[in-house]
């Protein structure tokens, strides 16, 4: 299966909190192989395959977060 990205600016991330609750959040979404939440440029980045864009939106703001891009 090929592996996609997906990119999203998250503004409200801030510290190993907020790592660690959007990790778990978007490690449970189908597809999706790897999850890193860059806290200086508060950029979530997601890996996998088939990734769903609406699903790692909706499992980003599970966890507490607002997606503005």
């Amino acid at each position: 299966m090929p592996t996609n990205e997906l990119r999203h600016d998250v503004p409200g991330i801030s510290c190993a909190h907020c790592r660690t609750a959007i990790t778990e959040e978007v490690t449970g979404v189908p597809g999706v192989t790897a999850v890193e939440v860059d806290l200086q440029t508060r950029m979530v980045t997601v890996r996998g395959n088939d990734l769903d864009d609406a699903a790692v939106r909706a499992a980003i703001e599970e966890a507490g977060y607002e997606v503005t891009s």
